[in-house]
């Protein structure tokens, strides 16, 4: 073994220790200036944030002065619609997201601020609650040009013009959920007397009932409360205050709390404002931005060969702190609650892309996924008795109170056309609970499953032991299902369901029964799972269901570029009598389940339906990504995460105004962590199998992991890895052993980890 001295001697660039806990910021600023790697806690102590006296603090007015200074900002893209720009500026924290409204504006598109887990409406016209918004301003004159930008480093947005007669920032306070805070400053006076704290009228049908003004504040600050109710019953209540600063600015504070049962929200709102407000802006902004320096110097991603990647794998950390980072109980829809895309209903996407990332950032906020499925673990069961099926069957689409709110009709090139996902699309129960176990297996609780998930994990195990068909032969089966590749819908034996289904009756069988009635049913479902059809071929090929192989052998290039809209291009008929999938079907068991495909299928299934895949769908090339780079395709790999990286920054989509495509940053950090550093957790060991594209000359990641904060930097030279604490760790195919501190794994002569 190398130790560390003699590969700093070989000039290894060692990047530094991560802050065990990150209890103290001082550590974590020691740690970057060795470094270079977390600069954005660099750029926060050139600010003069501090953790410890209080009386030493960056004031607003000092941010916006020096904000310039840090390099991961998010600015103007001329690629981007204007509109665009409300989303990708979404500010977040503890379930509440504020979008970039501009402070002017008299007409918005969509929600201004959203709460997660609050609806409104019923059925599949279900909806987030749009709560009121509370950056509006008057001015007696119109503003100058301004430029934005979102700072990453310190979770602030700021805006400002090159004379600087109007500038302003804004936060989402990191350490108070549901805090809101900003700060106007304009010169000439031009503000209006009279300024709209709250804009309430936010389009939907909607209850809006005055509450008392918080009374301990000074009396010159100006405050107002409100609770907006839904006619389903999903309520927020919003307090807010505002003063008029010197030379014609104005601070103003806001806080969201969500507001189900309508008893509690509207005092703890008050309480919060009064303190955030006996706190102030400066205070709070200080407050804020050691907490996301203290966020960057245990999670991040360093790539001093290719900033542009860095930068937009920094934006969706960002972006899933800020839309995901709930503790409690977390809804997360495909748009996060960055807009009102599909309507804030949850699907696979928060099970399988989003969960997977947040584990490894947020453990907690993870956990509180989890707990959105566990705590509707009653209508699942119910959705399965009405079938006639024992068990629990979670929904495709879910929102408040966990029923199925599908829509049953969509339109295709402006036709309809009926949706069929909310009835056949069944993998999402296994989705379910393999989320459960994958956090449960990152975190290293082991007693997780046994304990506060074991009912999740046996009733969607019992429901596919009841939906299954057995066959003459004794061969199990699953008909009319849709798999993640939706081109081709009610087809029998779709690989991903039924090795899914296997994985979740084996799963469950594990557990220890806790009766001679579960006894005999852990039996048969052991047996069950081995009598599930896989559609695995001699030549190591799964078959995506039952008749794929003679489809028109239709590939992605054949459409040209880009190919994303395959059924528009051809026709749903002809897509789904060929070849093409919409996103990886089969090769998504490699990405969620590699110990449950046959050893060495990852190449040979990646060669035949690579070709045959034309992302048409937001979640495909992260995936794809991931599955190259451990394929050892690095090269290969880069180019196809690209559209990922860019989907919003750029709006490939067109439809990023509609809100973040949340899944698509999950599977972006899972691309760099699974794929490219090769990291995995199974039993309790953390394995690591780097694979670095050829412009990369090296690649830093710092994550959450059983319990620890891990730090791997990956260079051609080997391995250096950095944990707070003992850890068993598998470098490339060497034994695992237990590690704590510094550890360097030189490569072999291969120039393999």
């Amino acid at each position: 073994m190398v130790t560390f001295g003699m590969a700093r001697a070989l000039g290894y660039p060692w990047c530094g220790p991560i802050v065990p806990g990150a209890r103290r910021l001082v550590g974590a600023q020691w740690s970057c200036r060795r470094s270079g790697l977390w600069r954005g806690a660099r750029n926060m102590e050139s600010d003069g944030v501090r953790t410890a006296p209080e009386d030493t603090v960056a004031s607003a007015a000092a941010a916006m002065d020096r904000a310039g200074g840090s390099r991961w900002r998010i600015t103007g893209n001329p690629l981007r619609h204007g509109v665009s720009d409300v989303t990708v500026y979404t500010i977040g924290s503890g379930g509440v997201a504020a979008r970039g409204i501009l402070e002017e504006a008299e007409w918005i598109s969509g929600p201004e601020v959203l709460v997660a887990g609050v609806y409104t409406g019923d059925g599949p016209e279900q909806e987030l609650l749009a709560a009121p918004g509370w950056t509006r301003i008057e001015t007696t004159s119109p503003l100058p040009a301004t430029e934005r930008f979102l700072d990453l480093s310190d979770g602030v947005l700021y805006r400002s013009d090159a004379a600087r007669e109007f500038r302003s920032l804004r936060f989402a306070c990191a350490e108070r959920p549901g805090v809101l805070a900003m700060r106007i400053e304009v010169a000439g006076n031009r503000l209006a007397a009279a300024q709209p704290l709250l804009v309430t009228d936010t389009g939907q049908t909607t209850s809006v009932t005055d509450l008392p003004p918080v009374t301990s504040l000074p009396g010159d600050v100006e405050t107002h409360c409100v609770r907006v109710e839904s006619e389903s019953g999903g309520a927020v209540v919003v307090a807010a205050a505002q003063r008029r600063t010197q030379h014609g600015g104005l601070d103003r504070i806001a806080v969201y709390v969500g507001d189900d049962a309508g008893r509690t929200a509207a005092e703890r709102a008050r309480s919060a404002l009064a303190r955030a407000w006996d706190r102030g802006i400066d205070r709070l902004l200080a407050d804020h931005r050691a907490s996301w320096a203290r966020r960057w110097s245990i999670v991040g991603i360093d790539l001093p060969g290719d900033p542009e990647t860095e930068l937009a794998v920094r934006f969706a950390l960002f972006q899933l702190w800020s839309n995901a980072g709930m503790h409690g109980e977390s809804a997360v829809g495909a748009r996060g609650i960055s807009g009102s895309g599909y309507r804030g209903h949850v699907f696979w996407d928060a099970d399988a892309f989003v969960l997977p990332a947040m584990v490894s950032i947020d453990p907690e906020a993870a956990e509180a996924m989890v707990a959105y499925r566990l705590r509707r673990l009653e209508p699942a069961r119910q959705r399965a008795r009405e079938q006639g099926c024992g068990g629990a069957r979670f929904p495709w689409e879910s929102a408040a109170d966990g029923v199925d709110v599908t829509p049953r009709t969509g339109f295709l090139g402006g036709a309809p056309v009926p949706i069929l996902t909310g009835t056949r699309e069944e993998h999402i129960t296994a989705d379910v609970a393999w989320g459960a176990d994958h956090y449960a297996e990152w975190t290293g609780r082991t007693d997780y499953l046994r304990t506060t998930a074991r009912d999740l994990v046996v009733e969607t195990a019992r429901y596919w032991a009841a939906r299954v068909r057995i066959d003459a032969r004794g061969r199990a089966h699953l008909d009319q299902m849709i798999g993640p590749d939706e081109y081709h819908e009610s087809v029998d034996d779709n690989a991903f369901t039924n090795v899914m289904a296997r994985w979740n009756l084996r799963r469950a069988a594990r557990l220890h029964p806790e009766n001679p009635g579960e006894e005999r049913e852990f039996t048969a479902w052991r047996d069950l799972a081995e009598r599930l059809v896989d559609q695995l071929g001699p030549d190591g090929r799964y078959e995506q269901f039952n008749g794929y192989f003679g489809l028109e052998p239709l590939l992605a290039a054949e459409l040209g570029h880009p190919t994303v809209a395959a059924d528009v291009l051809l026709g749903q008929a002809r897509v789904a009598g060929s070849q093409l999938i919409k996103q990886p079907d089969v090769l998504m068991l490699h990405h969620l389940v590699p110990e449950e495909v046959a050893p060495g299928s990852l190449i040979p299934n990646l060669d035949y339906y690579a070709p045959r895949t034309v992302h048409g769908s937001s979640l495909s090339p992260a995936v794809m990504a991931a599955l190259l780079a451990r394929a050892g395709r690095a090269d290969a790999a880069l180019p196809m995460l690209g559209p990922a990286l860019r989907l919003d920054l750029d709006d490939r989509s067109g439809n990023t105004a509609s809100g973040l495509h949340l899944a698509t940053m999950g599977g972006v950090w899972q691309a760099m962590l699974a794929g490219f550093a090769g990291v995995r957790v199974h039993g309790g060991v953390l394995s690591i199998r780097p694979v670095l594209p050829e412009r990369w000359p090296g690649l830093g990641l710092a994550f959450r992991c059983l319990g620890r904060c891990v730090r791997v930097d990956i260079t051609r030279a080997g391995v250096a890895l950095r944990v707070d604490g003992p850890l068993t760790v598998a470098v490339g195919n060497r034994p695992a052993r237990s590690v704590s501190g510094e550890s360097w794994w030189p490569a072999n002569e291969e120039g393999k980890s």
